[in-house]
């Protein structure tokens, strides 16, 4: 739906700039395994710390070079820019930031002392797969413009959403704090994480006006 605006661009640049989206998430995705192996402890927090931070440095530092390639887009084009373009392509990019920053939330929570590698470990990896599985189906979506399966993926992950905010919710009933918070507090970054890409999503399949549609509260979007 937003990229048929765009038919005419540059097809070398638009190629160049879905290569750093690329690169952007799938740096996502290691520093998402990174810290889901700290949570539940198949290392230790302070042992991957320095490369998780490094790897998030160099999420913002794509984001920053695909701004810089938008940016000669526009100074390039003049009066012909596809500026539509420029804001779906940040757009984008932003959201994949976010994701980066919320997977370094939850090697944080690891390393201020969460545990999960006991009774909430098969729980917490069973959630981290599902995101794991979004964020390589959302990078092959984009690339292929498979709006179909971009519709089919939003519906699971929205469903994924309600059942994260439900179990998130859940913790503040119980009366270990120490076990509720952390657990809480996973379920808050997953599902900030998958709204996130769900985002990304939404460049394949919604006209530009509802670009990040999926990142608003359900009650919002009706």
């Amino acid at each position: 739906m937003v990229f048929d605006l765009f038919r005419g661009s540059g097809e070398s640049q638009i190629e160049s700039i879905e290569e750093e989206v690329g690169k952007m998430l799938a740096t996502a995705y290691d520093n998402f395994q990174l810290a889901i192996d700290a949570l539940v402890r198949r290392v230790d927090p302070s042992e991957i710390g320095s490369t998780l931070r490094k790897r998030d440095k160099t999420i913002n530092r794509v984001e920053r070079a695909i701004r810089r390639q938008l940016i000669v887009h526009a100074g390039v084009r003049g009066s012909q820019a596809d500026v539509p373009l420029l804001f779906v392509y940040m757009s984008i990019a932003k959201d994949i930031e976010r994701v980066g920053d919320m997977s370094k939330d939850l090697w944080d929570l690891a390393a201020a002392g969460a545990d999960m590698s006991g009774n909430d470990c098969a729980t917490v990896t069973g959630v981290a797969s599902d995101v794991s599985t979004l964020i390589t189906d959302a990078a092959r979506v984009f690339r292929e413009r498979d709006a179909d399966a971009a519709i089919a993926i939003l519906n699971e992950a929205d469903e994924a959403v309600d059942r994260y905010e439900t179990e998130m919710l859940a913790q503040f009933t119980y009366p270990d704090a120490s076990r509720a918070v952390p657990l809480a507090l996973f379920y808050r970054y997953v599902m900030r994480i998958t709204a996130h890409l769900m985002n990304v999503l939404t460049a394949v399949v919604m006209p530009f006006e509802r670009l990040d549609y999926w990142d608003e509260d359900k009650i919002d979007r009706e």
